[in-house]
Parts: structure tokens; C-alpha cells; sequence
């Protein structure tokens, strides 16, 4: 999960990172948020986008579900078809 408008994490690092996933053939997923930065889910940033780092409350909530539903598909489905 990125913040789109991340000033820490360059483009080259991202298509890198995207390289070396689809080198090893791993199954993965990266979600980009919209009008992020880093740090978008503390709201201890604050909301001062120039800083770099700023919360972003709906980025925020987004990607808390999204965590939520890869969690219930690497620990629950494969627990699920161990029984």
C-alpha cells in the first residue's frame, strides 16, 4: 500500500520492486492511494502535505480494509483448507 504522492519512495524504486516480484513469479498485489503521502494512515502527521508525510483519513480507512482482506486470505482461507 503507497501513497501516489509518496516524495519518499521514488518511480524507479516502484517499477524496480515491480521487476523483482514479477522476476520471482510471486503472487503479489501493490494498491497506490490517490492524494496520498507517506505515512498516510498515522494521524500523528498531521495534514500538511508538504511536509512528505501527512495523514490521509479516507487512504487511510481504504487501506485498513484492504489489509483486512489479505489477512482473511493468507490466514483464514489456509487454515480453511488444512480441515
Amino acid at each position: 500500500m503507497h501513497g501516489a504522492d509518496d516524495p519518499y519512495v521514488k518511480q524507479e524504486q516502484i517499477i524496480a520492486f515491480w521487476k523483482e516480484m514479477r522476476d520471482a513469479k510471486a503472487d503479489w498485489q501493490m494498491i497506490i492511494y490517490g492524494n496520498a503521502v507517506h505515512g498516510f494512515t498515522n494521524p500523528e502527521n498531521g495534514s500538511d502535505t508538504s511536509k512528505g508525510a501527512a495523514y490521509n483519513k479516507q487512504a487511510d480507512m481504504r487501506s485498513w480494509e484492504a489489509m483486512k482482506t489479505f489477512f482473511n486470505e493468507i490466514f483464514l482461507t489456509d487454515a480453511n483448507s488444512e480441515s
